[in-house]
């Protein structure tokens, strides 16, 4: 029998999910029924990771002591109460409201993910130990110089969503046996699905990055171009720095060709976890359709897309959720005017 205290877990659950983002708060509630709680909760942790990685008033040590209490805390070896004490307090107006209360009401959400299955917890638990580790990594080495190369790009991309693919995968074979039939096709797309979601938000937001300090550019991909990262300015339009743009977006788009294959081996009939992905895949490729036509763009909010684009690609999934075939006849239609670019990483097709 469901307590009262568990009701209010998951009444806080639904709340808080519509405060820290619009987009799942959007496409969760498109999951069957035995998913949405465990996905909504999986997401919740990891904004609770992105959180603690993210709000720059705490120190370098702060933030890797507090990612490795809040694993020890989803694993079930650290307490809750004690990661909200110590971690809320801190948090600055660099964090915003919602996710101030997330991080208050972490005892909430650890109580449901510690009532899930356990190979549900296992794979929340590996997401979030692996994801707070190479966040950490990643941001003592953060700096306008951009990243190194596009393989330690492919890294940073594994950390902050290929990893959630992989646990979204677990979550849906466990789920459903049909779909277990093509787990290890599926654990190898989820990655190249999570890096294309990843590069479109890291090329979305270029310039909000660098305005706190960080680049996730790759070095090499410009330098071949005849561009230094260095001499990076909002609004370039220097044809080299364009160039190394125009590939970038051609990588994204092969990985979230990629993700349309993924979402093509999900049988047809459960449309609610084909929606869930399609809506994404949708928005990411009109979101990199918009960078591609304003490539001089020097603010986020110029390549963002609106609420009509978003209300149409909910209508055209919707409307061809389950006929692969007119869903990679619409992905050819929405991509054509993307650069085309080879992706390097190894993946099962």
């Amino acid at each position: 029998m469901t307590s009262l205290l568990s009701i209010n877990d998951e009444q806080y659950q639904d709340h808080i999910l519509q405060g820290v983002s619009r987009t799942f708060a959007l496409t969760i509630p498109q999951l069957p029924e035995a998913l949405r709680r465990v996905i909504g909760n999986a997401y919740l942790l990891c904004r609770i990771t992105d959180t603690i990685e993210d709000d720059s008033a705490l120190t370098l040590e702060q933030t890797r002591q507090l990612s490795q209490l809040f694993s020890a805390v989803v694993c079930g070896t650290a307490s809750a109460e004690e990661f909200a004490q110590r971690l809320y307090p801190l948090l600055s107006n660099h964090t915003i409201p919602a996710e101030h209360d997330l991080i208050k009401n972490t005892p909430a959400v650890i109580r449901i993910t510690h009532s899930f299955n356990s190979t549900q917890r296992s794979a929340l638990e590996r997401c979030v130990r692996i994801m707070a580790q190479g966040m950490s990594d990643y941001q003592e080495t953060e700096s306008l110089e951009g990243l190194k190369d596009l393989p330690a790009m492919n890294q940073y991309c594994y950390y902050v969503a290929g990893v959630v693919g992989e646990m979204l995968t677990e979550l849906f074979c466990d789920y459903s046996q049909e779909i277990n039939i093509h787990k290890p096709t599926l654990m190898k797309l989820s990655v190249s699905f999570g890096q294309g979601l990843q590069m479109t938000n890291i090329l979305k937001d270029i310039w909000d990055d660098r305005k706190r300090g960080a680049c996730w550019l790759p070095q090499d991909i410009f330098l071949k171009h005849g561009f230094n990262l260095n001499n990076l300015q909002p609004g370039m339009s220097s044809p080299e720095f364009q160039a190394g743009l125009a590939e970038l977006l051609g990588i994204a788009k092969g990985h979230l060709q990629n993700a349309l294959i993924y979402t093509s081996l999900i049988p047809p009939h459960e449309k609610g976890i084909r929606r869930f992905c399609l809506w994404a895949i949708g928005m990411a490729i009109l979101t990199l359709n918009k960078i591609n036509q304003h490539r001089n763009f020097s603010e986020g909010t110029q390549v963002k897309i609106s609420r009509r684009d978003v209300k149409a690609t909910i209508v055209t999934t919707n409307l061809f959720a389950s006929h692969n075939r007119a869903l990679n006849l619409l992905f050819k239609l929405t991509s054509r005017n993307l650069p085309d670019a080879e992706i390097h990483q190894e993946v099962l097709l």
